[in-house]
């Protein structure tokens, strides 16, 4: 892929989500046996959503804040808490519970960012320059490596309240249930 010429292109917003298409495929393959997570493949999934959160956070959302005079997009605040109880959830071993909650999030928090209206489409309204500018840096951005997974109790109040601020809670074990159940 490759920016265009023309601005109605939409390369930004297609390369961002077509990096949720990808993450969504790993964390659906590290959970396609039933009572079990593939490692390997879940750890890629950590790596490459704590690399698009880092896109988000350390390029589209300032990229965004100087075209529009220093003022943030209003989806901001609500993006960076989703961003925060994501990357508290990656912190923890993957329960069923953590996954269910990890897949509510993106769902609501991928709809914020796709679409005609979406944040990825204001990156693509960006002038020429700032836009050119901010493609390259999508493109070298650097892989992230995980840490070990840690269930301290500490983890889980973080966790907690990470979740309350981004206004959810972990899935309740009865609705998982249930939902298996079927």
């Amino acid at each position: 892929m490759k920016l265009s010429d023309d601005p109605a292109a939409g390369v930004i917003a297609n390369f961002l989500a077509e990096d949720h298409c990808r993450l969504d495929r790993l964390l659906q393959a590290a959970v396609s046996h039933p009572g079990r997570v593939d490692r390997d493949t879940y750890d890629q999934f950590r790596a490459g959503l704590l690399r698009h959160i880092g896109m988000e956070e350390k390029l589209l959302l300032p990229a965004l804040q100087r075209w529009r005079g220093g003022e943030p997009v209003p989806v901001a605040a609500k993006l960076r808490l989703d961003h925060g109880a994501l990357a508290t959830l990656l912190m923890p071993t993957p329960t069923v519970q953590i996954l269910a909650t990890m897949r509510r999030i993106l769902a609501d928090h991928n709809h914020l960012e796709e679409g005609p209206d979406g944040l990825y489409a204001l990156c693509d309204r960006l002038p020429a320059p700032e836009m050119k500018h901010l493609w390259e840096a999508l493109l070298a951005a650097p892989t992230v490596s995980v840490m070990r997974h840690s269930d301290s109790p500490a983890v889980m109040k973080t966790l907690e309240g990470a979740l309350a601020r981004a206004g959810y809670r972990l899935e309740p074990l009865a609705v998982l249930e249930k939902e298996e159940s079927r």
